[in-house]
């Protein structure tokens, strides 16, 4: 349990919060930290770990293991792989690693065995072993391989050092280490800035089973929904807590801040009374009694603070745009090739055709690094790829990208910048789109150039937004957005008469806004009709349950990251790369008996390799194992296994349910 007793924080003067308390358990609590921006939701985070010095208060932690996933990496990495620098999170185990290995060669250069010194030896090294199978040694490094491809590494990753990767990547490892640590209390601030929607279900996942407290800082409202169990707001320097989730958060919000309106409201109201009384009375000798004793009554009160001013809806409309021709954008069969460091790579292969028609607001989805953004300039036109792109009649496009925030004019404000794009907008419609992303009063008279990367980046939508085209094509446009200004951006596009490319990682914004969705992924692209969610219904429910027909993929399967929705409903029924897997109505050709026989045969093959998998867990146990140096052959083994289960699980389930289905007919 971490207690935080009546603490304060102030800077420059200015207090970020007082008289703060909170309990936060140590088991099994999934905890929203919320707020509007600027309200202090990373520093309280700090005051947790110990790294912000307090005004006032205590942080008891006793003994409570803490971690805590910054915004961002301050430290630069070294010359380790990504492996190395993942596999930081066992310290402890290498240490006991590296004397169990010294130890080990001093009896091996040892010649008298009857000595006290040999039996010291092994006496010391008997201690390490048990150490090191208490702490599971035999298990971490196939841990850590699991947590990095859950979260986006390929195999041929684990090996790259880690200061080649962007540092969205590194943030991954960060995470990694972190999860794999495994503290009493987890403190995220932010995780799925830098993660793709396949990464992020992974993480949701992982934490649903996670042992320990979770502190998410998140403007992710889809994230928040499916993981927390109770919301923490930090407003104005208070805390204020909410049973449940972030929908139930809301609801439950407005009727608190209407009793805190007029609890606030009240206590004015007889402070203004006691002060007229005062000032009226003070004077007066019969009355120096009543005066002061109201003096001392107004210093012993404890003022309540005001309200937060009430969150009138802002709204946005896009400029009307010019009305375009029926199909907007095609593209034949195409495909394209990168020149990568160990060769080309290639990122479509003879995938398409495709076509976007008006109206059309299509969500471009996938793992990080299949295409997506590839895909979007190729639609925009701006990259070349084998294949041809024709643009329909009256089209006029305007593209978003976290890159254009670079052409910015750096000696311009950013009312000057916003006003440049539009200049007939008026005045009141230019702050309240700014207003909108997070820009209000005086700041929409800030230079370009003082402005952070992401408040750049703000200003580049804003100015994409005001554009007059009939085609929008934007590049994860809600990254530094809060969720009040996600919202306005949602309402924008729902009124959008135009047509609209998104690549984006939110999944509640891509649900609120798509019509379509376009899985990116294996060299082709996937159509979906309907948003984000209806896309993983056919996926997990539908006839879009089909295999990846990506070999790594299936050893993703085992950790909970398979990308089932590679796969459309088209070839649903057609088995990949000869494997025997096949979603439900492949079997439609055969009958009773001979679905029966490949149901008690697969149902063979798993318990086959189930034992098989028990067997290798009992020698990976066994600390002969690392004496031998079998260890790293037993984890490929027993990595290949989890695999080939996970390909047979979910056959087995479509055999047993259609069998279900012909008895039940």
């Amino acid at each position: 349990m971490i207690h935080l007793q009546n603490v304060s924080v102030v800077f420059g003067g200015t207090p970020i919060f007082t008289d703060l308390s909170w309990a936060i358990p140590d088991e099994e609590q999934r905890i929203g930290l919320v707020g509007p921006n600027g309200a202090g939701k990373s520093t309280l985070l700090r005051v947790i770990t110990g790294d912000q010095e307090i005004e006032s208060g205590r942080v008891d932690r006793g003994a409570t293991t803490v971690g805590y996933l910054e915004q961002s990496l301050n430290e630069q990495p070294g010359d380790a792989t990504v492996r190395e620098a993942a596999l930081q999170a066992f310290d402890e185990v290498l240490e006991l690693e590296a004397r169990e290995e010294k130890i080990t060669a001093q009896l091996e250069a040892a010649t008298d065995y009857e000595s006290d010194s040999y039996a010291k030896l092994l006496d010391r090294l008997s201690r390490v072993q048990e150490q090191l199978n208490a702490r599971d040694a035999h298990r971490i490094r196939s841990q850590t391989e699991a947590t990095l491809a859950g979260l986006g590494f390929q195999p041929d990753d684990m090996e790259r050092p880690l200061k080649s990767f962007s540092g969205g990547w590194r943030m991954r490892v960060a995470l990694a280490k972190l999860l794999l640590q495994r503290p009493d209390v987890l403190l995220l601030d932010e995780p799925t800035n830098h993660l793709d929607i396949d990464s992020i279900a992974w993480l949701e996942s992982y934490l649903d089973s996670y042992s320990g407290t979770v502190v998410l800082v998140s403007h992710d409202r889809y994230v928040l929904d499916r993981m927390v169990t109770q919301i923490a707001e930090l407003t104005r320097g208070r805390l204020s807590l909410y049973d449940g989730s972030y929908s139930y958060y809301l609801e439950e919000r407005k009727e608190r801040r209407a009793q805190w309106k007029a609890e606030y409201e009240n206590q004015q109201k007889r402070i203004n009374e006691i002060e007229e009384f005062i000032s009226r009375f003070r004077y007066n000798a019969s009355k120096a009694a009543q005066v002061q004793s109201r003096i001392k009554k107004l210093e012993k009160m404890e003022r309540i603070p005001p309200p937060p001013d009430s969150e009138d809806r802002i709204s946005f409309r896009f400029p009307d745009p010019p009305r375009s021709g029926r199909v907007v954008l095609e593209l034949s069969s195409f495909s394209k090739t990168y020149a990568g460091e160990n060769g080309p790579v290639r990122v479509f292969d003879d995938a398409g055709p495709l076509a976007v028609e008006r109206g059309d607001t299509i969500a471009l989805v996938g793992p990080n690094g299949a295409g997506k953004s590839t895909l979007a300039r190729m639609l925009r036109g701006t990259e070349a790829f084998e294949g041809e792109r024709s643009e329909g009649h009256n089209v006029q496009l305007a593209h978003f990208a976290q890159h254009q925030a670079d052409a910015l004019p750096m000696d311009a404000t950013i009312m000057q910048t916003v006003r440049g794009v539009s200049p007939s907008t008026p005045d009141t419609t230019l702050r309240t789109l700014l207003g909108a992303f997070l820009f209000t009063g005086d700041d929409v008279f800030k230079q370009i150039e003082v402005l952070s990367g992401g408040e750049k980046s703000r200003v580049a939508l804003a100015c994409t937004l005001l554009s007059p085209a009939n085609v929008l094509i934007l590049d994860e446009p809600t990254n530094h957005l809060d969720i009040q200004s996600k919202d306005v951006l949602i309402e924008a596009i729902q009124q959008y008469t135009g047509t609209c490319i998104i690549v984006s990682h939110d999944r509640y914004f891509l649900d609120e806004v798509s019509t379509h969705t376009w899985r990116v992924g294996n060299g082709d692209v996937r159509i979906f009709h309907g948003p984000y969610s209806e896309m993983q219904w056919q996926v997990e429910h539908g006839t879009a349950a089909a295999l990846d027909p990506d070999p790594d993929a299936a050893s993703n399967s085992a950790n909970g990251t398979a990308d089932a929705a590679h796969e459309t409903s088209e070839s649903a029924t057609t088995p990949t790369n000869g494997t025997s897997l096949r979603p439900d109505d492949a079997f439609a050709d055969l009958n009773s008996y001979e679905v029966r026989q490949e149901m008690e045969a697969t149902e063979e093959k798993i318990m086959e390799l189930e034992a098989k998998k028990e067997e290798l867990e009992a020698q990976m146990a066994d600390p002969a194992a690392l004496e031998e140096g079998n260890m790293r052959a037993l984890t490929e083994d027993y990595q290949a296994l989890e695999a080939e289960l996970a390909e047979l699980y979910p056959t087995w389930e479509a055999l047993t349910e259609h069998v279900m289905a012909l008895e039940e007919a």
